[in-house]
């Protein structure tokens, strides 16, 4: 008998894991979530956005916009971060991969700069054009930190959930 045929790829697998992880983003408006994953295939850490340990989802702002004190962009802890931040055990960081939809902003360009992380993949550059975007490119290639965008993946994936499809 020969092996399943139509099984997903690694970075199937993993971009898999860092959406599924968004699913646990509180956000109404952007859900990001992030997996770290080290030279052998093994995930190091996951996370996604949301505000830090703490504080309160029901009492920070989630507006996008208004009073810049009353949106969520000084509160809410982007996915990179967080995955970053989750990682524990005192391995390093050093050479690993994050898989994540949404290319990484500026601010968590740095944060996977200093943690040793070597390659970004992602699905969406819907922001570009920012500053934060080209903030983060440029960082990246003066340290010499690949990424490259997902493509050829499928559309969707459905978990089937029911104990019987086991």
């Amino acid at each position: 008998m020969d092996k399943r045929k139509g099984y997903i790829s690694w970075d199937e697998y993993f971009m898999g894991i860092a959406l599924l992880s968004a699913k646990r983003s509180k956000d109404p408006n952007t859900q990001v979530g992030a997996c770290i994953v080290d030279q052998n295939n093994k995930i190091m850490s996951v996370g996604y956005n949301g505000f830090p340990i703490g504080c309160s989802d029901d009492e920070f702002p989630w507006a996008r916009e208004g009073d810049e004190y009353d949106t969520k962009y000084p509160y809410v802890c982007h996915a990179e971060l967080n995955a970053i931040l989750n990682h524990s055990g005192g391995s390093s960081l050093s050479g690993c991969k994050i898989y994540v939809p949404l290319f990484p902003c500026n601010e968590c360009a740095k944060a996977i700069i200093q943690s040793g992380i070597r390659k970004v993949y992602y699905l969406s550059d819907k922001y570009r054009d920012t500053v934060g975007t080209r903030a983060s490119k440029r960082l990246f290639d003066a340290a010499g930190v690949e990424y490259v965008q997902l493509t050829g993946t499928p559309e969707e994936m459905t978990i089937d959930f029911r104990a019987e499809s086991v």
